[in-house]
């Protein structure tokens, strides 16, 4: 396996290697850390919901520290649809660091000040992009 230059991908990486399945982590730590979130899913039935959320989520952050061909915009269409389930914005951004924190659980010791520096840049431009949202319907932060 080929191990990417890009430390968000990297990270990506080293985590598979490690874990076979990232869902269970990343949903456990947002039940534990927002316990309102677990009533927003079915109580049976919901995995299929969560993976696949997390991984459109994953290929956003992956195109968003990446080149930016577009699917970073997924982020910009996710946060609407999530205003139309009255899910909080500041609970949308949270989500991106509930996973850049499984992450630095499952990676430990080879979670690096490259990848922490990388996906604190990542935080701060997911969470741009949602403020950005807000700004573009008029709402205030």
């Amino acid at each position: 396996m080929t191990s990417s230059s890009n430390p968000i991908e990297h990270s990506f990486e080293l985590a598979a290697a490690r874990c076979q399945d990232l869902t269970p982590h990343v949903y456990r730590r947002l039940f534990r850390e927002y316990p309102e979130t677990q009533a927003t899913f079915r109580s049976e039935g919901s995995e299929p919901v969560q993976g696949s959320m997390l991984s459109l989520t994953i290929e956003a952050i992956r195109d968003l520290a990446g080149e930016r061909r577009g699917r970073f915009r997924l982020i910009e269409c996710e946060v609407s649809s999530h205003d139309a389930y009255g899910t909080p914005r500041e609970l949308f951004v949270a989500f991106f660091a509930v996973i850049a924190t499984t992450l630095r659980e499952i990676l430990a010791e080879q979670w690096s000040e490259e990848i922490d520096a990388a996906w604190h840049n990542l935080l701060s431009d997911s969470e741009a992009i949602v403020l950005q949202q807000q700004h573009l319907v008029g709402e205030t932060p």
